[in-house]
């Protein structure tokens, strides 16, 4: 499994790259990193995702874009955070499998 790192700036370039290889896409949309512990803010987050991962790892050539939705405050309450309002995500952890729009 390939996994690459994406932020709303960057989002659609990625997202359009990975679909395009024709592979099975997976967006995760999790909690950043706080800088003190280098672990996510989000404990579910923290619980999911390495199961994730290895869910993941038997699906052939799957792409996994890491999605990071900000600390806590940038997230919680915002309900004008561009993934909320693009792609409805309602919390987090939250994957979706990807596919292009036709």
């Amino acid at each position: 499994m390939k996994s690459v790192r994406v932020n709303v700036e960057n989002f659609d370039t990625e997202v359009n790259k990975a679909v395009e290889t024709g592979n099975p896409v997976f967006v995760l949309f999790f909690g950043t990193a706080m800088p003190e512990t280098s672990e996510s803010w989000c404990p579910d987050c923290v619980i999911a995702d390495p199961l994730i991962r290895k869910a993941l790892l038997p699906v052939k050539d799957a792409i996994l874009l890491e999605a990071a939705v900000g600390l806590r405050d940038e997230w919680k309450g915002n309900t004008t955070h561009p993934y909320r309002v693009r792609f409805n995500v309602p919390a987090i952890p939250t994957l979706y499998k990807w596919s292009a729009v036709s």
